[in-house]
């Protein structure tokens, strides 16, 4: 699947979250562009499954993106197996409904956990080994965080997930500002997606199958129809690549035109 040349060819990338869904297709179409893909799940099964799929130049690695010390484990090993490293897709995330009320704050600090603080923990120690990889290449480093169109504009039952996408977006900014002006050679933008064709439906269908919950979604979107996984594969493609060299501390919104409403 990996090809010599292509849109990234030569990058080394890290994909949290990528056992299946936005992860999983996001990191085949970076490996099909010609990246080295390291793909990490807590779901270490999946993760290998999806790194098999893509073949040589990808390695699947366990990984609790709240876990510290384990970030700094993976990007070492992951500049260790391949040589370098030039991208991160901050992807991993989990999404618990409830407005401020309903919300225990046990499920507050779990999607905090998860969606921010996974976000900060990989930007932080990503900085100097992307950095040190970038130097001297000509190439730009990229750190891509999916936020969502929920860190945009908010839902009544959304509190904790609101807040937390909303705060990956300026987190955002700043680790762009940072990079920027410690001469980093690293852009970092974000990704704002709603309502996309992923695994993660099944689990929220509850009563209703997950054709309904795909067409009750679409009724809600301007274009009529809820988003694939290449969607937004597509936009990380052009923030990883130097085509988008340019381009940092903004964010892309793939969302069927509902924040426009």
């Amino acid at each position: 699947m990996t090809e010599s040349g292509g849109r990234v060819a030569g990058k080394v990338a890290i994909v949290t979250g990528a056992a299946s869904g936005l992860g999983k297709r996001t990191a085949e179409m970076l490996a099909g562009e010609g990246a080295k893909v390291v793909l990490t799940d807590i779901d270490l099964a999946g993760a290998q499954e999806a790194a098999a799929g893509i073949g040589d130049g990808a390695l699947a690695l366990n990984q609790d993106v709240t876990d510290e010390a384990r970030w700094q484990a993976v990007i070492a090993e992951t500049v260790e197996t391949f040589g370098g490293l030039h991208i991160l897709v901050n992807n991993a995330g989990i999404g618990t409904p409830g407005t401020v009320e309903e919300t225990s704050f046990e499920d507050w600090r779990q999607v905090h956990a998860v969606d921010l603080d996974s976000v900060f923990l990989g930007c932080k120690y990503v900085c100097r080994p992307m950095a040190d990889s970038v130097r001297d290449t000509g190439m730009t480093g990229a750190i891509v965080n999916i936020s969502s169109v929920a860190g945009i504009i908010a839902a009544a039952n959304l509190a904790a997930y609101n807040s937390a996408k909303a705060a990956v977006r300026h987190l955002t900014k700043s680790v762009a500002l940072h990079c920027a002006r410690q001469g980093y050679n690293i852009r970092c933008n974000s990704i704002h997606p709603a309502f996309v064709d992923t695994p993660i439906l099944n689990q929220v269908s509850g009563r209703h199958t997950t054709d309904e919950i795909k067409a009750k979604m679409a009724r809600q979107l301007p274009l009529g129809h809820i988003g694939e996984p290449s969607d937004v594969g597509y936009a990380v493609l052009y923030l990883a690549s130097e085509e988008s060299r340019f381009m940092t501390g903004a964010e892309i919104v793939i969302d069927g035109g509902v924040s426009a409403m």
